[in-house]
């Protein structure tokens, strides 16, 4: 009981009484501000002292007062109990299972058992009870996210969820994007599980650099090897990186099997597969596994593609390039104030992975325009190559990669590009985007399509810069099939 003005009120009235000025004042501005709903004389204002009632009611946790139930939060397989005055119609309000607990008990005290990394943050989660906002950290998410679920409270589930999702590239000591995968996995929630992997998948070379490379699954292992979205500098860099997973966990022998075998060993360059067959103990060691794919990558380096397509079927992920960084597969190019004009650029690739085509290189001329450019007005070539742009205005971005010359050896290949675009979050530059279009289109048709780069804040800006790397892909027709 609260004793106010000499007079007894019960607990309800009193923390309801606040609760409903809480409802009724919910506009979201700070102190006693008055604002006015219109600009007429007579117009209504609004009275907003929302924070200083959240305040009290922050006040009233900490403080106990009025409170008619106890939680004894005990750790379990402790001796550990956290002790909490709270108020039921809080809890209730905010809580349909504790709703039906408060409903069953049989005394004032109500005894929860969490595990210890949800009784550690209890406290800030019974807060967010009353207060409506919460303080996260990078190792507390999964806990609360544990204790929103337990108890039903929806909108702080949601909000960690969001908060998971946006701070994949924050830097933590041990990392954390594997252990939220992990999680997401667990508990069912696809949409956080996807970010998870498609972070990990574009990101890849930062991951493999990382203490948090070690801590994979196995299941999760074999998933990105399949992948062929992967960005990383080379195949070898995944190579490596998997020797030095295998090393640290010393898996079974059919999980080390399936991973080397998910290996691209046809987009190692000849010079280092002889390598790693003297220097890796992991291939010594598995050598006969993979000695069949490590011979047709052999044939594939020494023999051209349309002659190797009469014998093999070249549509195999072994021919199959991902989104290799390194200088031979594309180029970077940094956009300065995006806006301003259009922009032209021009790189060279090699023709295609194999060894046969190490020596041929293939150049490519990028357009990018601020403005949408239509299709009857596309950027014509001077006698020296260079692309001569069509303004228009208006639109959205739009960006452009053709040969700049053809040639016989075109035969048989054609080109899938990607464009990357990085970005700058928490600290860290990711890769925030990646568009896909093959030789038919020329372009990414929805490229930057959601984009703002007026803003020098823009989440795709960096330093009111535009960061690109294009990457080209060289895949063997689908029209070459090999004999029987």
């Amino acid at each position: 009981m609260v004793r106010s003005c000499e007079q007894e009120i019960p607990a309800w009235v009193y923390v309801g009484t606040l609760l409903f000025f809480i409802h009724f004042h919910s506009v979201t501005v700070s102190g006693a501000a008055l604002k006015q709903e219109a600009a007429s004389d007579n117009a209504a204002t609004v009275l907003n002292h929302s924070m200083s009632l959240v305040q009290r009611m922050e006040t009233l946790l900490t403080m106990g007062n009025g409170s008619d139930v106890t939680l004894r939060v005990q750790t379990i397989n402790t001796d550990e109990v956290k002790v909490i005055q709270a108020h039921s119609l809080v809890l209730t309000l905010q809580s349909d299972v504790f709703e039906e607990l408060l409903l069953t008990r049989n005394s004032s005290t109500l005894v929860l058992r969490e595990t210890p990394e949800c009784a550690a943050v209890f406290d800030k989660f019974v807060r967010y009870l009353y207060c409506g906002d919460i303080s996260v950290r990078l190792d507390q998410a999964i806990s609360l996210h544990k204790l929103a679920s337990k108890y039903h409270v929806w909108g702080l589930q949601q909000g960690l969820t969001q908060y998971m999702t946006q701070h994949l590239s924050s830097d933590s000591p041990t990392g954390h994007v594997v252990g939220w995968y992990n999680y997401a996995l667990q508990i069912g929630d696809m949409t956080l599980r996807d970010s998870c992997l498609q972070y990990l998948s574009w990101n890849l070379s930062s991951v493999l650099q990382s203490g948090e490379w070690g801590s994979i699954s196995e299941d999760l292992l074999l998933s990105l090897l399949q992948r062929s979205d992967l960005i990383l500098q080379s195949e070898l860099e995944l190579y490596e990186a998997l020797e030095g997973w295998i090393n640290q966990n010393q898996p079974v022998s059919t999980t080390v099997e399936t991973a080397l075998r998910a290996v691209r060993y046809g987009m190692i360059p000849p010079q280092h597969l002889f390598r790693l067959q003297k220097q890796s103990a992991l291939m010594q060691k598995y050598y006969e596994t993979i000695r069949d794919l490590l011979y047709l990558a052999f044939q594939f380096h020494s023999a051209s593609p349309i002659q190797l397509a009469k014998y093999f079927d070249v549509n195999c992920s072994i021919f199959t390039p991902r989104n290799y960084l390194s200088s031979s597969w594309g180029s970077p190019w940094v956009i300065n104030s995006p806006t301003r004009d259009d922009r032209s650029f021009s790189f060279q690739t090699q023709l295609g992975p194999s060894g046969h085509d190490s020596s041929k290189r293939v150049t490519w001329n990028a357009l990018f325009s601020p403005r949408w450019l239509p299709l009857s007005a596309r950027s014509t070539y001077t006698e020296l190559g260079a692309m001569q742009p069509t303004r228009t205005d208006g639109g959205r971005p739009r960006i452009i990669v053709t040969p700049a010359t053809s040639s016989p050896d075109f035969a048989g290949v054609s080109f899938q590009k990607t464009v990357i675009v990085m970005a700058r979050q928490q600290g860290k530059v990711v890769v925030r985007h990646v568009y896909n279009f093959h030789q038919s289109t020329e372009e990414a048709g929805d490229f930057l399509m959601d984009a703002d780069l007026q803003r020098r804040a823009s989440e795709y800006l960096i330093d009111s810069s535009l960061y690109l790397h294009i990457v080209v892909k060289p895949l063997y027709h689908t029209l070459l099939v090999a004999r029987k």
